[in-house]
């Protein structure tokens, strides 16, 4: 799979931290670098396997869909039905539940791995991929940390997979006075239950299913909470009619414009849910699949929260002007006495931390060129991940990917094959 071009350990007995010294290793890759281990890593590793292409996996933390492993709270389910989840090529097994708990998608996640013999390379931190242009290579600088001396890693290959997803780093944006504000403070992604907040009044700063869910279940363990609905929100019934209101969405878009499709959601939503505005919880102008396709923003999916905003338990309440000392103002000039603060505030892409480019993808670190042409770049780069549609969306660009790069990797290496044969025949017929 790949060969190791030189190995300089610098293991010297030193007096104290400051004076660590790494191992450095070349490795040159016969195949892709796909960095992330994630279920879009794992997705264009099962299609690369099909092909028979050799790559080599990075993943920074000790186990693979880390995102879902340590930085989700108990409770959480697939929003959707099983069926638009499944990676390619790998079924969910027939007696999980529609709605599989995360337990269950792990374990799916880690079956799919062992079915595809996917072995990614843990505890390995990207720190740079620069393409080199006079070799037409990419250079993936890396620091691993899987033994008890960190070592650095030059990965040389001709195609790099940026499988890290649009979810990489917690956001955390900027409060004023929250430094003072002296209670609990967590993000949403270290939220695990609301069991240690019994009894306290919660913050919960954001609106979409996490904060929603994160509400919901500080209500189930006797807590107080208030969330913030700063700008407005979609909210949908999980099920229309007792089918799924996403599968019916995508039915109806079979054979319907995608306007009409929203209005006919918003009237269903409107019967099912009622008046939401008198809750503080407006709707925005464009439609859920609208607003979900230009701006990215996912619906909320009512999974029970509704009915504890209705009952007075979840309190709605406008932007947070500043934090402090265990209270939060508002903008309406509100004050709230508070014990802890939840920030469901979302994630970011880290690409631009460490991918040194800057044709292919924003600032922000997603592609510039949205689904479903985002997944394709220059000199070998590639994305999966990003499309802002989920698994379902990151499992169409897996499939595109692994298709593209087995083919571009089949004809380089029947090429030099040839090239190969050619220089035998120039050696013998010189005898």
């Amino acid at each position: 799979m790949y060969n190791t071009c030189h190995n300089t350990p610098n293991m010297y007995q030193t007096s104290g931290p400051d004076h660590d010294f790494f191992a450095r290793r070349c490795i040159w890759v016969n195949g892709p670098v796909i960095v992330g281990a994630g279920p879009s890593g794992l997705a264009v590793g099962s299609g690369l396997r099909g092909q028979g292409v050799p790559f080599v996996m990075l993943e920074r933390a000790n186990c693979i869909a880390s995102l879902w492993q340590n930085r989700t709270y108990d409770r959480l389910k697939l929003h959707l039905p099983k069926q638009f989840c499944q990676l390619p090529n790998f079924p969910f097994p027939e007696d999980f539940p529609e709605y599989p708990t995360k337990y269950q998608f792990i374990n799916y996640l880690e079956s799919y791995a062992k079915h595809f013999d996917i072995n990614p390379h843990f505890n390995e931190t990207v720190q740079s991929a620069k393409y080199d242009e006079t070799f037409g290579l990419w250079r993936v600088k890396t620091v691993s940390t899987s033994s008890s001396y960190p070592c650095e890693v030059e990965y040389i290959c001709r195609w790099l997979v940026v499988a890290t997803g649009e979810n990489a780093e917690k956001f955390l944006p900027e409060f004023e006075g929250l430094q003072d504000f002296g209670g609990h403070v967590m993000h949403a992604c270290d939220y695990k239950s609301g069991e240690r907040y019994r009894g306290e009044r919660v913050l919960v700063v954001g609106c979409g299913n996490s904060g929603m869910e994160v509400s919901l279940d500080l209500c189930n363990h006797n807590a107080s909470p208030s969330m913030v609905a700063r700008s407005s929100v979609h909210v949908l019934p999980r099920e229309i009619l007792g089918r799924s209101t996403f599968e019916l969405a995508v039915t109806m878009m079979k054979w319907l414009p995608l306007w009409m499709v929203d209005k006919i959601l918003l009237i269903f939503a409107r019967l099912i849910l009622g008046n939401l505005e008198k809750y503080g919880l407006t709707r925005p102008c464009l439609g859920p699949l609208q607003l979900k396709n230009t701006h990215g923003k996912t619906p909320v999916l009512d999974i029970g929260a509704l009915e504890k905003i209705r009952s007075g338990k979840i309190k709605v309440v406008p932007g947070i002007k500043r934090f402090s000392s265990g209270k939060a103002e508002l903008v309406n000039g509100e004050i709230l006495q508070i014990d802890a603060v939840i920030l469901a505030t979302g994630y970011r892409s880290n690409v631009p931390s460490w991918l040194k480019e800057n044709e292919f993808f924003t600032e922000d670190g997603i592609p510039k060129n949205q689904f479903p042409n985002g997944w394709k770049g220059n000199t070998g780069l590639y994305a999966v991940g990003f499309t802002k549609r989920g698994l379902s969306g990151a499992s169409l660009d897996a499939i595109s990917v692994a298709f593209d790069i087995a083919k571009s990797w089949k004809e380089e290496t029947m090429q030099k094959k040839i090239t190969v044969a050619a220089r035998h025949r120039r050696c013998i017929s010189h005898f």
